[in-house]
C-alpha cells in the first residue's frame, strides 16, 4: 500500500471513528442525570516567533497566543487565538472540539475536530492605488490521538491530523507525528522540565515532507509563569518551508 492510499484509508477511518461517537457523547449526555462541574482553565502566550500547530509553519514574528479550555467530564471545548504584536493583525483562530474516547492508567485516547481561519496580509489594486488587505482562509480538521504510557512520566504516542481547506487554501493536508513525552524532569525540589520529540510526515495536495521537532519547557512547582520553546528542522521535503525554525515563548498559565 503506498503513502497516498495509506493517508486516505487514516482519513477515512478518523472521520467515521469521530462521527460514531460524537453521536456516542449525544445520547451518552441526555441519558446523564448527573451534572459534573465545568473546568476552566487557560494560557496567554508571549513568543519571538509564532509557530503553528504544524510546526513547518510559522508566522515569522513576535506573536502572542490566547489558550482557553472549558471541559466537562471528558468533552472539552478549546478555542485559540492567536494575533501578531508589533501590527496587533490577527494570525489565526482555532475552535476545538475534543473528546477523551479512553482513560486507563496506561492509555489513553482522544479524537477533535475544529473549524480554523487563517488570516495573512495581501495586495490589491484599487483604483488604480495599490492597498493593503487582509485576506482570510478557513479549514476543518479533525484529529486522533493515541498515546501509551510507558512509566508515570514517560509516554509514547501517535498524533494524526487531518485538514481540508476552503476556496483558494490547501485542500488536503495530512500530519502524522510520532511522538514522545518526558514529563515532570525534576531540576531541584521546585524547578522540573518538559520535553516532547517527534518525528512526522507531513503531506500538503501533492508535496510531502518529513520532519523532526521537539518542545522544551521549564517550569516550577505552584508558579504560573514558564518558558517553552520549539525548534522544528526539515530532513526531506518538497514543501516550501524553513530548513530550521525555532521560538522561545513566556507562558501564564491561570
Amino acid at each position: 500500500m503506498n503513502s497516498i492510499n495509506l493517508l486516505k484509508h487514516i482519513k477515512s477511518s478518523v472521520l467515521l471513528l469521530i462521527i460514531i461517537n460524537l453521536t456516542r457523547i449525544s445520547f451518552a449526555q441526555k441519558a446523564d442525570s448527573l451534572k459534573p462541574k465545568i473546568q476552566v482553565s487557560g494560557a496567554i502566550s508571549v513568543t519571538n516567533n509564532g509557530i503553528s500547530v504544524i510546526p513547518t509553519f510559522m508566522l515569522g514574528k513576535p506573536a502572542t497566543i490566547f489558550d482557553l479550555v472549558v471541559r466537562k467530564k471528558n468533552f472539552s471545548f478549546e478555542p485559540q487565538f492567536r494575533f501578531a504584536i508589533e501590527d496587533v493583525k490577527p494570525w489565526s483562530f482555532v475552535f476545538w472540539m475534543r473528546y477523551k474516547l479512553i482513560q486507563t492508567e496506561k492509555f489513553k485516547m482522544g479524537i477533535g475536530a475544529h473549524p480554523s481561519t487563517v488570516f495573512s496580509n495581501t495586495t490589491a489594486m484599487v483604483n488604480g492605488v495599490s492597498k493593503d488587505f487582509i485576506s482570510v482562509k478557513r479549514y476543518w480538521a479533525a484529529e486522533l490521538t493515541p498515546t501509551y504510557f510507558i512509566a508515570k512520566n514517560i509516554s509514547v504516542g501517535v498524533y494524526y491530523l487531518y485538514s481540508r481547506g476552503l476556496a483558494d487554501a490547501t485542500r488536503n493536508t495530512n500530519f502524522i507525528a510520532l511522538s514522545s513525552n518526558f514529563s515532570n524532569i525534576k531540576l531541584s525540589d521546585d524547578i522540573y522540565m518538559k520535553v516532547a520529540p517527534q518525528v512526522y510526515y507531513l503531506r500538503m495536495d501533492d508535496s510531502e515532507g518529513y520532519y523532526a521537532t521537539s518542545s522544551f519547557t521549564l517550569a516550577k512547582k505552584d508558579f504560573p509563569l514558564s518558558i517553552s520553546s520549539v525548534v522544528n528542522k526539515k530532513i526531506q521535503s518538497t514543501i516550501p518551508s524553513e530548513d530550521f525554525v525555532w521560538n522561545v515563548s513566556l507562558v501564564y498559565s491561570y
